[in-house]
């Protein structure tokens, strides 16, 4: 797809997603076989349901039929919202994060290398984060600043609690 094609898009679709209170997080056409996807995806800071998925989804495919944006070819639309593993890429990302465990991969400003934390707060600067101890000694704290941050990921954990769970684990 080309810049103008995906700029295009970008600027036709994103005041449609904004008025039904989501972010356009992505936008990809890709060729699969002799078709083409158009690949949405959308999030908020309350997150996505499936119904506000549904309900854009209906919004951008009467728009797009109304419009020539994808051309006469033949195209599926398919609307999600990002993944478990998520990139973090923008503020709101690590925003949106906040008590989830991420890999960091740090600069060379910061040390280079991995850093697993779990997020605790987020500000314009950066992140102050809850490094997890290993071999039974205690969780400790570190600040990181945005900018001492190559890339970062969500993580997947099947086994925490979240703080529903601790809370009336400490009543009973």
């Amino acid at each position: 797809m080309s810049t103008t094609q995906s700029e295009r898009l970008r600027e036709l679709l994103e005041p449609l997603v904004r008025s039904q209170g989501l972010d356009l997080e992505e936008l990809a056409v890709d060729s699969v076989g002799r078709k083409r996807v158009l690949r949405v995806v959308v999030d908020s800071d309350e997150g996505a349901d499936l119904d506000a998925v549904a309900d854009v989804s209906r919004a951008l495919s009467a728009k797009l039929d109304e419009t020539d944006a994808m051309g006469q070819a033949e195209y599926t639309l398919e609307v999600g919202t990002p993944g478990a593993e998520r990139a973090l890429t923008e503020h709101r990302h690590y925003r949106r994060a906040v008590d989830r465990l991420v890999r960091f991969q740090l600069t060379a400003a910061a040390g280079a290398g991995e850093l697993t934390a779990r997020i605790l707060t987020v500000d314009d600067d950066g992140l102050d984060l809850e490094v997890p101890g290993v071999k039974g000694r205690k969780a400790t704290t570190r600040r990181l600043a945005f900018d001492e941050i190559d890339k970062a990921r969500v993580q997947v954990e099947f086994n925490r609690k979240d703080k529903k769970d601790m809370t009336e684990e400490e009543e009973a």
